[in-house]
Parts: structure tokens; sequence; C-alpha cells
């Protein structure tokens, strides 16, 4: 029975990636053995053997670099192509679902979901693409495909396509949200964001380039600037 299972399970990854040339090199595969782990990992969470199964899951998340949580329920034929992703704890995966790379079914405040539910349900046949995020308590219908890198927080209707960002850039003032601990959340003259730091310093320099030509201009028309420039006093001379 064993055997049969994990035969149907080599060949079902076959037919969806056509880099193995036997089913010994898909043995190979990280995902496989993420998955394998885990359904160890979870029959000790149902029997709460909550130690136990976050032993295993530790161990199978340091040989693999994929992170799932014994809670999540996931289905049959689960491929999860090279990895490095984060399954949470109340996620739900059905049959034949294809997750790529640096993916995160991760969790929100359930606020309108069912109570404890923080994770995705993904449902039968859907393929995620590579650096996609999932996040909160939302249903992803049969065969919807979720692009490369596209976050979604909106249940996705079944067949669907779903593609880009919806995070929006903003500039907040730190203490209106956060006092104490603010990773890369100010604006660009107080912390710089590594990843974006370049960015916003030209953001920065372009708005005193136009503060500075606005004066300019003022000065030139005879009106008061808006911000005077001190003007600086040459060497030797005397303040008036």
């Amino acid at each position: 029975m064993f055997i049969s299972n994990l035969i149907e399970y080599l060949d079902s990854i076959k037919e969806r990636d056509p880099a193995p040339r036997s089913r010994w090199e898909i043995l190979l595969y990280p995902g496989v053995w993420a998955v394998g782990y885990h359904r160890v990992a979870h029959w000790l969470f149902l029997g709460q053997m909550f130690f136990l199964a976050r032993l295993v899951n530790h161990f199978a998340r340091f040989l693999t670099g994929i992170d799932i949580h014994p809670g999540a329920k996931i289905g049959s034929n689960f491929f999860l192509d090279h990895g490095f992703s984060v399954i949470g704890e109340t996620a739900e995966i059905g049959d034949n679902v294809t997750m790529y790379q640096n993916v995160t079914l991760g969790g929100t405040n359930p606020t309108n979901g069912m109570a404890g539910k923080r994770h995705p349900t993904i449902l039968d046949n859907v393929i995620i693409g590579s650096g996609a995020q999932i996040l909160g308590p939302i249903t992803v219908g049969e065969r919807a495909r979720i692009g490369a890198a596209a976050v979604v927080t909106d249940d996705v209707p079944a067949g669907a396509t779903m593609i880009g960002q919806k995070a929006r850039s903003t500039l907040v003032q730190a203490e209106t949200y956060a006092r104490d601990f603010m990773p890369y959340g100010t604006p660009c003259r107080e912390m710089f964001d590594p990843a974006t730091q370049s960015l916003e310093i030209l953001q920065c320099e372009i708005e005193t380039l136009r503060k500075r030509i606005a004066d300019m201009m003022a000065e030139r028309d005879g009106t008061p600037a808006a911000t005077p420039v001190k003007p600086r006093a040459s060497k030797g001379s005397k303040p008036s």
C-alpha cells in the first residue's frame, strides 16, 4: 500500500516537472522529503504529542529549508518544487496542488474568518508561482493560478489567475503606529530600508532640489521665498 501510494505520488510529480529522468531523482527533491516528514509530524500533532511534532518539523526544516507547521493539513500529491517556503499552522492544502519556491502561506488576524483560522485554504489543482505571498484565512478556488511574487489577501475564484501586488507605498510618521520597535518603517530622512534605500535617498534629493528651485524662482520674481537661503559670508568679510 505504501509503495503503491509512493509510486503514484512520484509519478504525479514527474507529470508536472520535465526535469527528472526517473523516480529515483524525484526522491532526492527536498520538497518530497519535507512533505514526508510533515506526514509524520502531523500524525504526532493530531495525537497531541506537540513537542515531538515540533521536533520532527525542526529537523525537516534544517534538512530541507522548508518550514511546514505540524498542524497544517495537506492533501495528496502535493508538489513543493525547490522549497524555501513557509506553510502556517491552520493552512489547508487540497489535492494535486503545485507550489514553487519561496512561497508563504501566512497568517493574519482573522477578524472576518473562522475562530482560530489564520492561514489560507488552497483547494484542488491550484498552481502557486515562486515568491507568492498568500495571507490570511482566505480561500483559493480550484484550478486557480497565483502568479510569481503576487500578494493575495482576498478570496480567489475557481479558475482565476492572480498577478501583481496589493501593497501601496506610504510614509507614515513613526509615532502614529509604533513607539518601540519599527523595522524599516520610517520616513526617508530618519532611517532607510536597505532594499529601497537608494530610491528613498533619490526621492529626498528631488524634494530638496524642487524646494531650492521654488526659492530661486520666488527670489527672481521679487516675491518672498518660502524658505530663504542664508547667504554664505565670503572670507575676510564682516557681518553687517
